[in-house]
Parts: structure tokens; C-alpha cells; sequence
């Protein structure tokens, strides 16, 4: 679309001027006859030149992204802008430029008379199983604006529970990490001086000071192998996880047995479970088909085996309150929920209630942990400094007692 400045007289001879978007300069010729003005001078507007520096750039496609790009395509389908017009439009100012390829090759497929779910549908590592779903649906429904509002809204709400989990995850990583670089700072810079004087000591240096120097000792003549085997073991970890189906299945029980940690993870999935079903639902999705698309959308085999149980129950004639309670997973309140929701006609909303619930249960727990973890690591470096003082200065202690 380009823009273009008019200038015309109405049927009183009265001079009229303005700006209009426009495809060519005849599209505004006949837009203004339309209005009843006689053309007087139609003249494009040049656009302004785009510096190279502050050009988009190639990164990652966020849940943010996507949420963006539902909203605006909302407001403009809402608004009675067609497909094709809404994404280039949105392609002009995107600054994510993985993102704005990508929309660029969906409105090539549209204008080429493929449906919007079709092409989006051709780029499954940025729009899922569930937005094509959603899409198809509101495109057989006739309420398109409606679906691309919920999907936003999904999007949304997905971008926060990942930075709130993401905030929990992070904050040990931090204390851990932490913790090492004061024990590497103190056994490379503190302790060898203190080794120098105690060499020079002519009594028996005490039994704690000679217990830490040993553990020094071994650190600082064994240090390549130790971390030789740490480095090997986090390698033989990851090649389990990933190559062997054994491997992944019992770190996907250990992740969900960790203290504070699994119940993080799971209370997480259960806000996406039914955060996810309510939309699909609400979108006419049928719930075979919403089932197939969640057990796609965790890594940890323990849900993803849960989830498909409940599809094969629901497959054998049974509802979907007892298929998740034969599953073995998911929580009592869940099952009560979805069964009232069944019963009452109004599954995707009693959902999204259930969802909202253990969202506040996800914020909770992990404000527990921040809590939790902040005294901890205090006792814990404190811990660290204190037992390096004592088995430092206790020689000089008995020295002067």
C-alpha cells in the first residue's frame, strides 16, 4: 500500500485536499469520483528512506511475537481489512526479520489461494498444532477475529508462565554458580598464602586445619580429573536424555520429584493443559484432536504418557473427567472441575477458571522457593566462609592460647 495526496472540488467547485492509502494513484481517482469531488491532482507520497542501522533483525520468535502479531491481525480483520492487506501491512513494520520472512511467505501462499491455516501450517517451528487448529476452525466457523483474539490472549498468558518458571529455574542456577566462585576464589588466592605460613609452623597444626588442607590438597592435585569427570558426566547425561528413550524417561520422573521444583513444573503444565484445551474448545476444536495437540506440547514423558492415556480412554467411549483420573496424573480438583464443566455444559469456561487457579498455585510456590532459597544461600556462604576461618586461624589461635 502506498500513501497519496489529492487535491479536488466537490460538485460546489470548493477545493478539497488530503491523504489517501492506496494499492495505484486509479484506486484514489475512483475512490474520489465515489465521493462526488472531480479530480483535480493525485500525486504519491515518496516513503521515507529506512536506514540500514536501524534495520530488524534476525533473533528468535517469542510468544511475545506471536501474541503481537494475533493482536494486530484481530484488530485489523475485525475491522474488515482483508488477510492479505492485514499481513502486509504488519510485515512493513515488524523488526524481527525470521518473523517478517516468514509472514512474507504466508501472504505469497494466500494471495496464491491458499487458506490462511494452509500456510501458516507450512512453518510448523513457529506456528504449532494449535494455532493452525484454532485458525481452521475459525475460518469453518466464520468467527476468524474471535479465534485470532483467543490465540493472542493464549500466547500472552504462555509468554508470563514461561518467564515465571524461567525466574524460578534461574535463581538456584545463580546461588549454585555463586557458590563455586567464592570456593574457587578462596582455594586460588587465600588458601596457598595461609600453606606458606603453616609450612613455616613448628607445632601440629590442628585436626580440622590438617582435614582442610588434605581436602585442598586433593582439589588442587586431582582438579583437571575432577572436572574432567564433572564434564563427562554432564555429557553423558545430556546423550542419555536425548538418545536413549530409557534415559529420557527417568529424568523426566527425577525433574518432577525435585523438591519445590516439580511441583513448579507440573502445576505449570496444568495451567497449559486447561489454558489449552478452553481455547481449543472454545474455538469448536473436537477434544480428540485437542488431546493430540497437547501431548505434543511437553517434553517430559510422565505428562506426555498421561495425556495420551486419557486420549485412548476418551477413544474407548469415556468422558474426559475420568480419562485424566484413570491417567494418574492430574490432581483431584482438576477432575472435579473438567466433570462439572461436562455436566454443565461449560467446559471452556469452568477451564479457564481451573487454569487461573493453578496459575495463582504456580505464583505461589515459587514465591515460597525465592523465599526459601535467599536465607539459604546466605547459611550456606556463610557456611563456607566460616569453615575456611576456623581451619585457617586456629593454628594462630593455639599459638597464642
Amino acid at each position: 500500500m502506498k500513501n497519496y495526496k489529492y487535491i479536488a472540488r466537490d460538485t460546489s467547485g470548493k477545493r478539497r485536499e488530503g491523504l489517501k492509502e492506496a494499492a495505484s494513484s486509479n484506486d484514489v481517482l475512483g475512490w474520489l469520483r465515489d465521493q462526488g469531488f472531480t479530480p483535480v491532482s493525485v500525486n504519491e507520497i515518496p516513503a521515507a528512506p529506512q536506514k540500514t542501522a536501524q534495520k530488524g533483525c534476525r533473533k528468535r520468535i517469542k510468544s511475545a511475537d506471536l501474541a503481537a502479531l494475533c493482536w494486530q491481525l484481530t484488530t485489523m480483520v475485525e475491522g474488515g481489512i482483508p488477510i492479505t492487506t492485514a499481513l502486509e501491512t504488519i510485515c512493513e513494520d515488524l523488526d524481527n526479520l525470521s518473523l517478517q520472512q516468514i509472514l512474507l511467505g504466508v501472504l505469497e501462499k494466500v494471495r496464491h489461494g491458499e487458506t490462511f491455516s494452509d500456510s501458516i501450517s507450512a512453518y510448523p517451528k513457529v506456528f504449532n498444532r494449535l494455532s493452525c487448529a484454532m485458525i481452521l476452525a475459525g475460518e469453518a466457523g466464520g468467527n476468524l477475529p474471535e479465534v485470532l483474539r483467543q490465540l493472542a490472549e493464549y500466547f500472552d498468558n504462555r509468554d508470563k508462565l514461561a518467564k515465571k518458571v524461567k525466574g524460578a529455574m534461574a535463581y538456584p542456577v545463580f546461588v549454585i554458580g555463586f557458590i563455586i566462585l567464592i570456593v574457587i576464589f578462596i582455594m586460588t588466592f587465600i588458601v596457598p598464602r595461609f600453606e606458606m605460613i603453616f609450612k613455616q609452623f613448628s607445632g601440629e597444626l590442628p585436626a580440622f586445619t590438617r582435614g582442610f588442607m588434605g581436602f585442598y590438597d586433593v582439589l588442587r592435585y586431582n582438579g583437571v580429573y575432577i572436572i574432567g569427570l564433572i564434564v563427562l558426566v554432564i555429557v553423558g547425561a545430556v546423550l542419555t536424555y536425548k538418545k536413549s528413550e530409557k534415559g529420557h524417561y527417568a529424568f523426566s520422573k527425577i525433574a518432577l520429584l525435585i523438591p519445590f521444583m516439580g511441583k513448579v513444573l507440573s502445576h505449570a503444565f496444568i495451567v497449559m493443559f486447561c489454558r489449552t484445551m478452553a481455547t481449543l474448545i472454545g474455538a469448536g476444536v473436537s477434544v480428540l484432536e485437542v488431546l493430540d495437540i497437547l501431548s505434543t506440547m511437553t517434553n517430559n514423558d510422565i505428562i506426555k504418557d498421561a495425556v495420551m492415556r486419557s486420549r485412548e480412554a476418551v477413544v474407548g467411549g469415556s468422558n474426559i473427567s475420568l480419562s485424566l483420573a484413570e491417567s494418574g496424573f492430574f490432581p483431584n480438583m482438576v477432575i472435579k472441575m473438567i466433570q462439572v464443566g461436562e455436566e454443565s455444559g461449560s467446559l471452556s469456561r469452568v477451564l479457564e477458571r481451573t487454569s487461573n487457579y493453578y496459575e495463582r498455585k504456580v505464583d505461589a510456590t515459587i514465591t515460597a522457593v525465592m523465599s526459601l532459597l535467599e536465607p539459604i544461600m546466605i547459611v550456606t556462604v556463610g557456611g563456607v566462609v566460616l569453615v575456611v576461618v576456623l581451619a585457617l586461624y586456629l593454628p594462630i589461635f593455639s599459638m597464642s592460647a
